[in-house]
């Protein structure tokens, strides 16, 4: 029977990050998808700033930017007539805020990445059976062939058979009960710096740019809700309800639909596991969080679990931490999961608007706020998903600030040699001690790298913290201090182990 450390069910953008997250720290894992080959459709199709900085440590940006589109943010309509502009408002040292791409090829780009680390995607590949035992899981597939593993990560989706298979719960509940994406090429004279959104008292309709892979300036994300219909609707359907809806709640007459690539009916769900391990079966992504796609922060969230649980199960694979350190991922993401839900099942119910007094409230109070410059600035960064911090979590901490747990952005450095670095690109899969020129950090990396191993950088910077900082792989806060036996003690609890191997 076939071994390997881990087993990635789902190619999708989570399992993908995840793999090339565990490849990258020479951990051998197996990506293996039930779907016949890659995705062509959209599906997801923002990446906000968070998801971007992922996929630059990851080494699968590439040329995203050149192929996305960078909106300014979004303009509001009652029908046609503008009423607010929510726009984005990044810090000046962070310019990317969002990318409006395609989930196509944001898998593209990080299975590229995986050849690049000597992966490969598996299609056809359904897991059907995991048995686990003290040692591992023992994997089935619908061939009937089985692999022996360490541990099984489950990246599958919304209706995740692992999850099933590992007995976890998905409670939640609907949140509208028929909701409609198309996106088409379509001639619409209207400004693609920005989305669009119009309100109407049915519902609300969506407009998003959006960059086809031939480069075309006409391909547009539609979404709106609509009342329950007694059959499964189809494509033409879909393109019916669009026609309708256009007039009707953007009173916009001239759209002509030259071409459909894809449709979409669904019910936008909330659900949220109730662990994301099972002994050595792991949930990432959809497999353990689903909610309404207004925001754009499903894509972001998994991609975000996929970096989390990357490092530390590639540390408890090669023995420098005990299991333990897994049980911290679900502490740190489920309670992110938990604030995505709650926010967008909050901004979808006011935003769809669903009686007079929702309207109401939305019409006079939320969608004037929203061109506030404070709130703007709030909101952008919220959406970006940089203001994440696990201070709160198993690893994070009091203090002066920074705390553990919470994100460094990303800056200039220099090496010990004087050359310069950034360091979001020494992250990601090594750890970073950050100092001040002149200060002794050689015994703090030479203490790291008994617990982690050789990949640990040591970079320095004028205007970082009195106290020099050791930052994981994800670009959260580790530890702060100046003396290697404090650090010491640190990782022998948070890893659990003395020593690395």
């Amino acid at each position: 029977m076939e071994q390997v450390d881990v087993v990635v069910a789902g190619a999708g953008p989570t399992g993908l990050a995840l793999a090339c997250g565990l490849a990258a720290q020479d951990v051998g894992v197996r990506v293996v998808d039930r779907a016949t080959g890659p995705a062509t459709t959209s599906r997801a199709n923002i990446l906000h700033a968070r998801g971007v900085e992922v996929l630059g440590r990851l080494g699968a940006v590439g040329d995203l930017r050149d192929r996305a589109l960078a909106p300014v943010g979004m303009r509001m309509h009652v029908r046609s007539r503008p009423i607010a502009t929510m726009r984005f408002a990044p810090d000046e040292r962070e310019p990317v805020q969002a990318l409006f791409v395609s989930q196509a090829m944001v898998e593209e780009r990080l299975r590229t990445r995986l050849a690049e680390l000597g992966g490969k995607v598996e299609w056809n590949t359904a897991v059907t059976t995991a048995t686990q035992d003290a040692d591992g899981v023992t994997v089935g597939f619908a061939d009937g062939t089985r692999t022996r593993a360490g541990w099984l990560a489950g990246c599958d989706g919304a209706h995740s058979a692992v999850r099933g298979l590992a007995g976890i719960e998905f409670p939640g509940v609907p949140v509208v009960e028929q909701f409609l994406l198309a996106d088409v090429h379509a001639g619409w004279a209207r400004d693609r710096s920005a989305s669009a959104g119009f309100f109407h008292r049915d519902g609300l309709l969506r407009a998003i740019p959006m960059r086809s892979a031939d480069g075309a300036g006409d391909l547009w994300r539609l979404m709106a809700d609509v009342p329950p219909a007694d059959r499964r609707l189809d494509e033409a359907d879909v393109i019916a309800w669009f026609e309708r809806l256009l007039p009707e709640r953007a009173g916009e007459t001239g759209v002509r639909i030259r071409d459909v690539v894809w449709t979409s009916v669904f019910r936008v769900q909330r659900r949220l596991a109730a662990d994301y391990r099972s002994g050595r079966i792991l949930l990432a992504g959809d497999a353990a969080h689903i909610h309404s796609p207004i925001g754009g922060q499903g894509m972001n969230t998994g991609i975000g679990d996929a970096e989390n649980l990357a490092w530390k199960l590639a540390l408890v694979v090669h023995g420098r931490a005990e299991e333990a350190l897994l049980d911290t991922y679900t502490a740190e993401r489920r309670p992110l999961a938990t604030e995505v839900l709650r926010r967008t099942t909050a901004n979808t119910k006011i935003l769809v608007g669903e009686g007079a007094v929702t309207r109401l409230v939305r019409d006079r109070i939320f969608v004037p706020l929203l061109g506030s410059p404070p709130v703007q600035r709030q909101a952008t960064r919220t959406a970006s998903q940089l203001g994440v911090t696990y201070r709160g979590g198993p690893l994070g901490g009091r203090g002066r600030a920074p705390h553990p747990g919470d994100r460094i952005p990303d800056r200039p450095c220099r090496r010990a040699d004087g050359s310069p670095a950034r360091l979001h690109t020494e992250l990601g899969p090594a750890w970073v001690v950050l100092a001040r020129p002149g200060a002794a950090a050689d015994a703090l990396a030479g203490t790291a790298r008994e617990h982690l191993g050789p990949d640990v950088t040591t970079l320095f910077d004028g205007t970082a913290p009195s106290s020099p900082l050791v930052i994981r792989p994800d670009g959260h806060l580790a530890w702060r201090g100046a003396d290697p036996g404090a650090l010491r003690r640190w990782f022998a609890g948070a890893l659990g182990t003395k020593m690395g191997a």
